[in-house]
């Protein structure tokens, strides 16, 4: 009898029924990560009412702002690290731990006991643990993804997970704003189950398939790493504070310390990681062409993101939305479904390009599509501040498309350029780029609209309050504080002038027929926007600068390098085995 011949091993990207596993699984955990780094921002209104707090009171606004940047800052510092510890423990292993820390998180998130203070810092610490769940989740998916598919089919699998989690962050508003409308415990209930089923489906299905590299953890590198980029991005943050007189706090000895201090931590940090022997970043990977071009295009295309989806919430809620007739309490809710033709771009640009990218390259969609990010700025600029919404909706989808034709073949060809046993230290500095340039957008582009707004709002309120009747004094006050507190009004969703007159109690001195006008939908945005524009034209102009620079990166990420066929688990010749790629 003829004896068979031995059955070839299945390697890990051949795997038909796993790969696709992996893939809705991962998909889940990036998509409930994501959408709760932006959920709370338009149910912010909601969260304070409920546990009592003011959060535009005078010494508040430290709450405000933690609410918002705490998830953003930690998903930003931490995400190389679980990456490092990925391809040391196992990807897998890192990846269900972090959805059992989220679910926990989320589960305390709505169970908070306490009001005012108190309950505003329950919150913010969970938050923070909740990120640091989500970042074990999108630290590690993508290198999860990387080992189970085939490069044939990797561009897809990535670009599905990748602009699931960018629609996420849109989706986010959304969400918030419905679940808001029936509790603000909602907000965070919504994560609960989807947390369990997602921690109990990730442990029963998920295996390791790639290449570990033990080792030690670097914690000269993680220490300097996490206080350094904290501190600055922080130091950001409370840079759109004003200060001794000046609208923004851009002057603040202790802004300028932050500064100071990360970007020298940061400094050391890069000296330190060039002298370890198994250093937690590997800056050895920015020799790849491929590599570090994508990772500058990332940086920069996440920062003009995050400040289009800022700008867009600012100009819906304070000034488009009341002008068609939004009371200010509705308006966060309507400014998420405005906005969805940019999530319907992300949805129908980014598993097509990402598929597409597999057969014919990444540099071209990504090129083309960063061009069309450009190209909807530019039309977003021309634009009247009370727009024609078809024009705004086509923008926004055109938006949406070229971001995600650049996202997925851009992470594909990230991750598709390292070595198999560093994906996941490799996934991590991507999420690091991209994350901290979501967090640097908040201080670049809110600086950036706060300049504009000071040389001509404070005029243009003086003048139209006085016109209603409001004493030269009390305008004149009024018209002299910081443009940051219309800013978060109105991005919390509170009428402006309400909250701007209120403590002076001069409404109830006014005649009716002022108070109706003052208070009405269209005094404010009439009022504020000519100055909101001046400003607007810088955010976006320069955004539009940003995005054509991203496009200049991506286009010369040129002939790259990438890691050879992949091989079983337990290969540790990724590195010798590199090859020349086609042209991308």
């Amino acid at each position: 009898m003829t004896p068979r011949p031995p059955t070839a091993a299945v390697e890990p990207g051949q795997d038909g029924r796993y790969k696709w596993i992996a893939l809705s699984n991962t998909t889940l955990g990036v998509l409930i990560a994501t959408m709760d780094s932006s959920i709370v921002i338009i149910s912010l209104p909601a969260i304070f009412r409920g546990i009592h707090l003011d959060p535009l009171a005078p010494g508040n606004i430290g709450y405000l702002l933690w609410m918002i940047l705490g998830y953003l800052l930690v998903s930003a510092v931490l995400v190389v690290t679980l990456g490092r510890l990925g391809d040391m423990f196992g990807r897998v292993r890192m990846y269900n731990m972090g959805f059992a820390i989220f679910a926990c998180a989320s589960l305390a998130l709505s169970l908070d006991p306490l009001k005012g203070g108190p309950g505003a810092l329950w919150l913010i610490g969970f938050r923070v643990v909740q990120a640091f769940g989500g970042s074990m989740l999108t630290a590690n998916s993508a290198a999860i993804l990387t080992d189970a598919f085939p490069a044939r089919q990797r561009g897809m699998a990535l670009g599905v997970n990748q602009i699931t989690a960018l629609a996420g962050q849109f989706l986010g508003l959304l969400a918030g704003g419905l679940l808001a409308g029936i509790d603000w415990r909602a907000v965070f209930w919504v994560s609960v189950p989807v947390g369990v089923v997602g921690t109990i489906w990730s442990y029963r299905s998920l295996r390791e398939t790639g290449s570990r590299k033990p080792g030690r953890i670097d914690w000269v590198g993680n220490l300097t790493f996490t206080v350094g980029a904290g501190a600055l991005l922080a130091a950001i943050t409370y840079g759109i504070q004003p200060y001794g007189g000046h609208p923004t706090g851009w002057t603040n000895p202790w802004v300028l310390g932050g500064l100071s201090a990360g970007a020298l931590l940061l400094v050391v940090f890069c000296l330190a990681e060039t002298r370890i022997a198994e250093p937690m970043f590997q800056l050895g990977l920015f020799r790849i062409r491929a590599f570090a071009a994508g990772n500058l295009a990332a940086l920069l295309t996440s920062i003009a993101r995050g400040g289009l989806q800022f700008m867009l919430i600012i100009w819906l809620q304070g000034i488009w939305l009341p002008l068609h007739g939004y009371d200010f309490e509705r308006t966060p809710l309507w400014a998420g479904i405005f906005m969805l033709p940019l999530t319907v771009g992300f949805l129908l640009a980014g598993p097509v390009s990402g598929y597409l990218s597999d057969r014919f390259g990444a540099r071209l969609f990504s090129t083309g599509g960063l061009v069309l990010v450009a190209a909807a700025f530019v039309g977003l600029l021309v634009l009247p501040v009370n727009f024609s919404y078809p024009a705004f909706a086509a923008l926004l989808l055109l938006s949406g498309i070229g971001q995600g034709m650049f996202s997925a073949p851009n992470t594909s060809a990230i991750m598709g350029s390292v070595p198999p046993e560093q994906r996941g230290a490799a996934s991590g500095m991507r999420a690091t780029f991209q994350n901290s340039g979501t967090a640097l957008s908040i201080g670049l582009s809110f600086s950036l609209m706060i300049s504009g707004l000071s040389s001509s709002l404070p005029t243009a309120l003086n003048s139209g309050l006085q016109a209603q009747g409001v004493p030269a004094g009390t305008a004149a006050q009024v018209a002299g504080l910081p443009p940051v507190s219309t800013l978060f009004a109105t991005f919390l969703g509170n009428n402006p002038i309400s909250n701007l007159l209120g403590p002076s109690g001069v409404l109830h001195t006014l005649p009716a027929a002022s108070v109706r006008t003052l208070t009405g939908t269209r005094f404010f945005p009439e009022l504020v926007s000519g100055p909101f524009h001046h400003g607007l034209v810088t955010v976006f102009g320069v955004a539009t600068a940003m995005a054509l620079v991203a496009a200049l990166a991506s286009a010369l990420r040129g002939r790259h390098h990438t890691a050879g066929p992949d091989k079983p688990a337990g290969s540790t010749k990724g590195q010798r085995s590199w090859r020349k790629a086609p042209s991308s």
